[in-house]
């Protein structure tokens, strides 16, 4: 007998099959009943190979439930257990909610017109089902590491036939593009070689946008952050996406990264991990697609002190100013470059590049209270550090009063940052009067 998967029997194809041999050893044996005559040796032969057919299948039912007690039997993490059948799962898949399900059970829930989260309650916008790569391998990982030996095709190789060895490979290979010039090169190299020898590596260069998203997916919710980020290969994973993917591969790696920045902790791993060039070289490209959610993930990034010491090393003061002046997502940028603007160097570069005019240029023109707070914000921080800057401030009053304006009718915030900088013109002015 061919070697059995526990999972044979809730296959659609196997129960397909058990419905068609059912059907074919009726009309057998309606046959060899209703016949007056001797009946045929082909057909009882034949209604012999149906039963046998039927008994193997019998087997491997009762094999698959024995696998089930016995993995039942052992401590399963419950994080590992489907939340409908409570079993541990072999094909782990999301909703759109985020939650996690065995592919059977959740599909039999979907199939029974259901079309709601069985956990959450939540109306499902779609109903597709996302492998769950991550939780898939946690969970071979864990029957590996306690001697189970699960016949289960999923566990070991996916829909595109991608045995967990070369997925760790490709993992390995792409970790090591995040390495040094020539360790990446020496990488890069291999990849294309793999590439071109083995389909299941190019494979594996299709699934990524379903990795990434599946990242997206899981760390939506606030228990998974932590677990995600803290997972080898994961934030160098999405690193590389943010490279080397689609463009929507990229924007749902930049997507990931600000959902995990959601705690502090995993703001300093993401920021050590060196992901913020890329997302600096990917607002710098400027796709539209992409700009709100890598503006988002380095704004979060960069609300503790040591990732905006690196987002100024990696550029990011004259790609965000740039990107101001042609009147890009002014509000994000604008935010991002207020928290910047506490760090010498990015005060440095800001005057370089002529930030003065476009922030005045700003205050005038906007209508948005918090763009002109974060702009006066900004040039307080230029005048207190550069004071060859106090003369086109001074210039700006006086043609059109704009910081006297923003002293009366600011932001709170705005107000005193604008009143401040007035002060200092007025004894300036004063000084050189009295000169």
């Amino acid at each position: 007998m061919a070697k059995t998967d526990v999972n044979d029997f809730s296959d659609p194809t196997v129960m397909a099959k058990v419905t068609e041999l059912k059907k074919e050893l009726q009309r057998l044996v309606k046959a060899i009943v209703d016949d007056d005559e001797d009946c045929s040796i082909e057909s009882i032969d034949e209604a012999k190979e149906k039963l046998c057919a039927l008994k193997e299948l019998k087997q491997r039912r009762n094999q698959r439930s024995l696998s089930l007690k016995l993995l039942d039997s052992l401590t399963c993490p419950e994080e590992f257990r489907c939340p409908l059948s409570k079993e541990l799962m072999r094909d782990p898949v999301m909703l759109a909610t985020g939650q996690t399900y065995d592919r059977p059970f959740i599909q039999k829930w979907l199939n029974a017109g259901n079309r709601t989260c069985p956990l959450t309650q939540q109306v499902l916008p779609h109903t597709i089902l996302t492998p769950n790569h991550l939780v898939r391998g946690v969970i071979s990982q864990w029957c590996r590491s306690r001697g189970i030996e699960l016949s289960d095709s999923v566990l070991n190789i996916n829909d595109e036939g991608v045995t967990d060895a070369v997925r760790d490979h490709f993992l390995s290979l792409l970790e090591k593009m995040s390495l040094t010039p020539p360790e990446q090169k020496k990488a890069a190299k291999e990849l294309r070689l793999l590439t071109k020898r083995m389909p299941s590596f190019r494979a594996l260069f299709d699934l990524q946008e379903d990795v990434i998203t599946t990242l997206l997916n899981l760390s939506i919710h606030d228990s998974n952050k932590k677990l995600v980020a803290e997972t080898p290969k994961v934030i160098p994973l999405l690193t590389e996406a943010l490279r080397s993917g689609t463009i929507e591969t990229r924007t749902n790696a930049a997507a990931t990264l600000f959902t995990l920045s959601a705690l502090d902790s995993n703001k300093a791993l993401i920021g050590k991990s060196g992901a913020l060039k890329p997302l600096i070289d990917l607002l710098e490209e400027g796709h539209p697609l992409a700009m709100k959610d890598v503006a988002s993930a380095i704004f979060s990034l960069c609300m503790i002190h040591e990732n905006r010491s690196r987002a100024v090393r990696d550029g990011a003061v004259r790609v965000i100013l740039t990107k101001i002046m042609d009147r890009m997502h002014v509000d994000e940028l604008l935010a991002i470059l207020a928290m910047l603007s506490s760090h010498p160097k990015a005060i440095e570069e800001m005057g370089e590049v002529g930030a003065v005019p476009c922030l005045l240029s700003i205050i005038r023109e906007s209508s948005c209270g918090r763009n002109k707070e974060n702009c006066i914000a900004i040039l307080h921080s230029i005048c207190l550090n550069d004071r060859t800057k106090w003369k086109e401030l001074r210039e700006e009053e006086n043609t059109y009063g704009t910081i006297s304006d923003l002293a009366k009718n600011g932001t709170s915030r705005a107000k005193r940052k604008a009143s401040s900088i007035l002060e200092r013109l007025n004894r300036i002015v004063n000084i050189i009067h009295t000169s």
